[in-house]
Formats: structure tokens, sequence, C-alpha cells
């Protein structure tokens, strides 16, 4: 279900228009891509598997994403939204599960490439700190 999973490549171009690298300079773009791969997905694919121990995120760069609880569809994920995230910051189980819903195209990050990203990157640990926040409070 996961296609063509390889280095980044045109980083700066393919993230540049994307809303979670908004505002990061062309020199931040080309390290975001050099710390992910870029992989397809067919609709289908399952990205994250609610209750799994999390080993990756995804950034959305094309396509639309479903996100289920417990079986219950709570959103609709696309171009620009990180999904997986959660359970690399907290250490815990994935909370969700996330589905393809058509062909994707997206960027990985194994658990040592975001820890990287976090570190390396202030401006990218507040994004995905204010995704998680977010999230937490939509769930409320």
């Amino acid at each position: 279900m996961f296609r063509n999973r390889k280095k980044a490549v045109d980083g700066v171009a393919k993230l540049s228009g994307v809303s979670l690298f908004e505002d990061f300079t062309p020199e931040e773009l080309q390290r975001v891509a050099e710390l992910a791969e870029d992989v397809d997905a067919e609709p289908g694919a399952i990205l994250v598997d609610q209750g799994r121990v999390g080993q990756e995120c995804y950034v959305i760069l094309e396509g639309q994403a479903s996100v289920y609880v417990s079986g219950e569809h709570i959103a609709t994920s696309g171009p620009g939204s990180m999904v997986g995230e959660m359970a690399l910051v907290e250490h815990k189980p994935r909370n969700a599960t996330v589905v393809a819903d058509t062909p994707m195209k997206l960027i990985v990050f194994d658990t040592k490439a975001f820890k990287q990203l976090l570190e390396e990157m202030p401006k990218a640990n507040d994004r995905v700190m204010e995704v998680l926040a977010a999230r937490l409070h939509q769930q409320r």
C-alpha cells in the first residue's frame, strides 16, 4: 500500500507551499527534507494504526486521509497536516487510526529523524506543539 519510499528530493520547492512549514527559510526547509523520506500511499493504506507503538509520523503533501478513533470517523486530514506525531512525542501507543482516502504523497520522519527535527529546529518544535495543543483542545 506504500510505494516509492525514498530520500526526500527537491525539498525546498516541495515544502515551501506546506502550511506546517510556513515562514521556514530555504535552509530550514532543506534541513527538513534531509531528515525526511518521500513516500506515496494508495487509497486504503493505513498510515497510523490505533493501539500500535508509533515508529514514524507523516506530513501530508497531497491527498486526503480519514482519522478514526475506535472505528468512529472523527476527522479528515489533508495537505499540510501532520499525522502520527502524538505517539512519538508522548512515547505511547497510537490513539487513532489514519487511512488514506485518496492517492497520497507524504514525507515521513522516523523516530530518530523526528527527534532531530524538534531538537535542531525550535520553529518546527513550536509548530508540532501547536498542532498537539489544537488536537487536545478538539478532543475535549
